[in-house]
């Protein structure tokens, strides 16, 4: 059986007054973010990647990792994580950070430097004005791979088929350039309403 468009309007209207009659936020616009800027945080090697969309097709604008000697204390590091977001954030102009969403570590000592680091980059971010969204690892790993439990090696993979690179991105890059790939598809779509603003 179809639905005319008229019964398509009327049922989008019925959904939207039932959300506003239970509290629920304006329905999303959708976003014109032309460069993403995505972070894979860590204290000693944080993965960063920037791509540019044009005509639906992405493209790898920087990427790389920001490594930090395990010879160093922890706020030399923070201060390198700092400093090196900042200055991608002044070189190429993204309008938008994508990061990825907490995860519970069994080892405080761990949760709380990855915090650090996490916090570290995306205070430069917040600085910038950027709006930030966090994305669950298996909600990246399916949107790249198409597997929630993917291994790092397909990921990285894929980020390279994606974005047609010569070669294959490290780790920490290729996580970052998923996050991006991956916020990027849920661009202006239904999907950004379970993308959660940090």
């Amino acid at each position: 059986m179809g639905i005319s468009p008229g019964d398509f309007e009327r049922l989008q209207q019925r959904v939207a007054s039932r959300g506003k009659s239970l509290g629920a936020k304006e329905p999303l616009a959708p976003l014109t973010f032309r460069r993403v800027l995505g972070i894979d945080p860590s204290l000693r090697g944080s993965g960063f990647g920037v791509i540019e969309v044009q005509a639906g097709r992405p493209r790898c604008v920087a990427s790389g990792t920001i490594r930090c000697s395990r010879e160093w204390a922890r706020s030399r590091c923070l201060g390198q994580i700092a400093a090196t977001v900042r200055d991608i954030l002044r070189q190429h102009t993204p309008g938008v950070c994508a990061v990825e969403g907490l995860f519970f570590a069994q080892n405080l000592r761990t949760a709380i430097t990855m915090g650090e680091a996490r916090g570290a980059a995306l205070a430069m971010v917040a600085e910038a004005g950027l709006p930030i969204y966090e994305l669950a690892p298996r909600q990246v790993k399916q949107a790249i791979v198409g597997f929630g439990g993917a291994q790092k090696f397909a990921v990285a993979k894929m980020v390279q088929r994606m974005l047609d690179l010569p070669e294959t991105p490290d780790a920490d890059a290729a996580d970052a350039l998923a996050l991006a790939l991956a916020f990027a598809q849920a661009n202006g779509r239904p999907i950004r309403s379970r993308l959660k603003e940090v």
